[in-house]
């Protein structure tokens, strides 16, 4: 457990190439991701069902308000770092939430990237089209 005198605790997460820096409050009744509302700003079902998984997973949605503050990349790869970052802030504030985080994968950062482009090629891996004349 972690002193209780805190503000907040906060936990960063990566994917692709978002990072994002969750901070949650105890007992505050706050969603803000970029200074909007988290459903406004995850419009899609998908991506704010991802983003918040943490807290449905360890049933404490009611019990923490939280505020993400999330860059680069694209609205998918921000959800998966949003939901990585309230995962760590959460084994943080009390760490008996670890086994069920872990248990649905929530505590892994994603190490799958886009692959570089090479030169002479037109993307990462394809070549142009082969000409026998």
């Amino acid at each position: 457990m972690v002193d209780k005198k805190l503000k907040y605790i906060e936990g960063i997460g990566r994917r692709k190439t978002s990072t994002a820096r969750a901070r949650i409050y105890d007992g505050e009744d706050i969603s803000i991701v970029n200074g909007k509302d988290i459903k406004e700003y995850f419009f899609n079902q998908s991506d704010l069902e991802s983003a918040i998984e943490p807290l449905t997973v360890t049933n404490t949605q009611k019990k923490f308000g939280y505020s993400i503050s999330v860059n680069g990349g694209g609205i998918s790869g921000q959800s998966g770092a949003a939901s990585l970052a309230l995962a760590r802030a959460l084994v943080k504030f009390d760490e008996t939430l670890k086994p069920a985080l872990k248990a649905k994968g929530l505590m892994t950062r994603d190490p799958r990237m886009v692959e570089r482009k090479k030169y002479f090629l037109k993307k990462a891996r394809k070549s142009p089209q082969y000409s026998k004349r």
